[in-house]
């Protein structure tokens, strides 16, 4: 990450955030690699659009923040590196992150088309195991995956995989829209990168008329996740909650050697929501 104006800083999967010898002090200077980044993801910054999500030529994801009325230090950056091969369901057991009984679960609910949502906080871990989960998903089946920048990798050959459009105007194509088209496109199941928006609300009619949907979701237990869902703007009626099959909860935690696990903690089936 850059946060402005001075040192750069990484996060090593061992020694955590770290202060790096590399630095750029002139805001100019700043501003231009910024800029020329931008530019790479075809999603190129301005003082018209100074906050952008965006991939990398390699496919790290990546946030800008442009211009020093908004970010008091100059403008900043933050590149999230990923794997070019996802993590498989073996290694999160192998890592600790889910058990095999819970995997083997997981691996019956979706291979009876069940609706599942993996929540948790930022960098809990919520789309590598969405990634690794999709193997669970029988290979014969279409599927149809959404996100706002590709980070979803499915090992089946009939996958559609489909990012939104910001042009600041017309012609900008939102996850509305695509969750919209993707109800057209016959899939067996839809697959969104992070439910935040309205597009919450075409998920659940999407379960409704009979697609499985999985999904990524900021939520810290069952009773936000329901909060959340239920009030603006994603306002899913309560009646309609409970087409939602399964919630995952995991989140990142130290271990007593000091080092940064990820793990699920909680795996909830929804049978009936109480309106009180």
């Amino acid at each position: 990450s850059i946060p402005g104006r001075g040192a750069f800083f990484i996060v090593h999967k061992v020694f955590g955030p770290m202060q790096t010898s590399v630095k750029i002090e002139d805001p100019l200077e700043l501003n231009e690699l910024i800029i020329s980044l931008s530019e790479k993801t075809m999603r190129p910054v301005s003082h018209n659009r100074p906050i952008i999500d965006a991939s990398l030529p390699d496919g790290s994801r990546v946030n800008f923040v442009f211009g020093e009325d908004i970010s008091k230090r100059g403008s900043n950056l933050t590149i999230r590196k990923f794997s070019k091969v996802p993590l498989s369901v073996t290694q999160l057991i192998s890592s600790g992150s889910v058990t095999p009984m819970l995997a083997a679960y997981l691996w019956l609910m979706l291979d009876e088309g069940m609706n599942v949502f993996v929540c948790g906080e930022t960098a809990s871990g919520k789309t590598t195991t969405l990634n690794a989960i999709t193997t669970f998903i029988p290979p014969h089946l279409k599927i149809v995956s959404i996100e706002d920048t590709p980070e979803l990798t499915v090992p089946h050959a009939n996958w559609v995989s489909e990012v939104t459009r910001d042009t600041g105007g017309e012609g900008s194509i939102k996850l509305f829209d695509l969750l919209k088209a993707a109800l057209r496109q016959r899939p067996n199941y839809i697959l969104v990168g992070e439910i935040r928006d309205k597009e919450g609300n075409v998920a659940f009619q999407a379960m409704q008329t009979g697609h499985s949907v999985m999904a990524t979701f900021h939520a810290a237990n069952v009773n936000t996740l329901i909060q959340r869902l239920t009030s603006y703007p994603i306002e899913v009626p309560r009646t309609h909650v409970n087409n939602l099959n399964i919630a995952l909860f995991q989140t990142a935690l130290y271990d007593k050697k000091g080092v940064l696990q990820r793990r699920v903690i909680e795996v909830d089936e929804l049978i009936d929501v109480d309106p009180t």
